[in-house]
């Protein structure tokens, strides 16, 4: 993916992420995070001060893991230099100057970083910015923004053996030495799965529109039901026509096997009901004289038998990634083959806080995000500063800023990056992983009967929730 679209990736299609009039108990259109869950138990607490740092600058560690070390300048004075990559010129400065903004303040404190900002704007710009910054002697990357850039940036990166903390959702840039931290599919799919397993659930299935969202989800679907120990899911996929989806969950479900089922179920219970009523005379010899033969053999002919309930599905949970009108249509495709929320739970992608006031025919489906009352002090402390509210995606960066600010005096090598209590953030608690992926403590929420939704499972204390 590239572009801003591609930065942005899946989280920018929610509502702007402001704290105003939620309630940590119930949530109509709960906001959606532009980064999931943080997870680990060290805090990184919300600091104002100005960009200063102590005369002696803290020593490095060791390289990153299974990478060649290179020579690097020795760290100025005031602490390690730490590169930020933005669009800060062109027709997303305005959203690089929000994200430099919250970095700024999360390293405003004694013994942080200093910050080294690079313009990622024009042909090339996130290139030339990588290797500026590599010359320039920075010690760690945050950003860039895009998924393209990243890409343009990560072999720059390693090669200088410097590791880079991506601010794209996009899972397919990471790896050893770049880690994805803005939110994705996966770790939403992965929170949902935990939490279907613990209420006994064990056959999942999905519906997912044929895009590169969909692809996402069903990859975190395949791999969360793998980890989580479940049979492997099935899933399908649609065009997006009402056709495609009629068609896909028909096929889903079941639907003409547990149709016919309940037919035979009807006919056998039809054929065994006693009968104690006296069989009357045929209606034709009674009325023959009064009625037309057409209205007497509709009188004559043998009342319909009643159907009988459906079983439930090959499914006691679903996954559905659509929204708006096609997720209408999905939802009127559930209720026409008997996908019943007393069998089945429905599960679907964070975007659905930002509609979820409109989602009352799926009462009880579930959507994984972070809780919105832990992002109220970064927005406060940034109001503060700035006089204004943090965009969405400023969230990232500035989980970024303060876990370079908490490792300066330490190094950014691998172990340090990838420790087991992970960091907490904004949006909660998060770990990096080795190989680039990043795990989010993320809340459960439930859509209520009247719409909105319901924060029903707190974010766990760690991001690893059920390993």
């Amino acid at each position: 993916m590239t572009g801003l679209l591609a930065s942005l990736d899946w989280a920018r299609v929610a509502a702007s992420r402001q704290c105003g009039g939620v309630s940590h108990r119930a949530v109509r259109g709960v906001p959606l995070a532009a980064t999931l869950l943080l997870g680990a138990c060290s805090s990184l607490p919300f600091m104002n001060g100005a960009d200063t740092a102590p005369p002696n600058p803290p020593a490095l560690n060791q390289p990153l893991a299974q990478q060649a070390p290179v020579e690097t300048p020795p760290a100025p004075p005031g602490g390690p230099k730490v590169a930020i990559l933005l669009p800060l010129s062109g027709p997303n400065g305005g959203l690089g100057a929000s994200m430099l903004r919250a970095a700024k303040l999360a390293v405003a404190s004694p013994g942080g970083p200093v910050l080294d900002a690079h313009d990622t704007a024009g042909a090339e710009g996130a290139r030339q910015a990588a290797i500026s910054a590599v010359q320039g002697g920075d010690r760690l990357i945050l950003g860039p923004l895009t998924s393209g850039d990243t890409a343009s940036v990560a072999p720059v990166a390693r090669a200088a053996n410097i590791p880079v903390l991506a601010f794209t959702s996009d899972v397919a840039q990471a790896g050893p030495g770049v880690w994805v931290m803005g939110e994705t599919p996966e770790q939403q799919v992965r929170r949902l799965v935990i939490a279907a397993k613990a209420e006994g659930r064990t056959r999942i299935a999905a519906l997912l529109p044929a895009s590169g969202f969909g692809n996402a989800l069903a990859d975190g679907l395949t791999h969360a039901c793998a980890e989580a120990g479940l049979p492997p899911p099935t899933i399908l996929t649609h065009g997006g026509t009402q056709d495609s989806i009629v068609s896909a969950m028909r096929q889903l479900s079941n639907y003409a096997a547990r149709k016919d089922a309940a037919d035979q179920k009807a006919k056998a219970a039809a054929m065994a009901a006693p009968s104690s009523a006296p069989v009357p005379p045929p209606m034709a010899a009674t009325l023959a004289p009064i009625m037309k033969p057409s209205t007497l053999a509709a009188r004559d002919a043998p009342p319909p038998t009643a159907s009988a309930p459906l079983d439930p599905p090959p499914f006691d949970a679903l996954l559905l990634g659509d929204t708006g009108l096609q997720l209408q249509q999905v939802i009127g495709a559930l209720q026409d083959d008997g996908v019943q929320s007393s069998q089945v739970r429905i599960m679907g992608p964070g975007l659905w806080s930002a509609f979820a006031s409109k989602l009352h025919a799926i009462a009880g489906a579930w959507f994984a995000a972070p809780d919105p009352q832990s992002r109220v002090g970064f927005v406060q402390q940034y109001v503060a500063a700035y006089h204004q509210s943090p965009k969405p995606l400023a969230d990232i960066p500035y989980d970024a800023g303060a876990m370079a600010r908490s490792l300066a005096g330490g190094g950014y090598d691998a172990a340090s990056l990838t420790r087991a209590d992970g960091f907490a953030g904004v949006d909660g608690l998060f770990t990096l992983l080795p190989d680039g992926h990043v795990r989010r403590s993320l809340a459960i929420f439930q859509i209520q009967p009247s719409g909105g939704a319901l924060l029903v499972q707190p974010a766990t204390g760690s991001a690893n929730p059920g390993s």
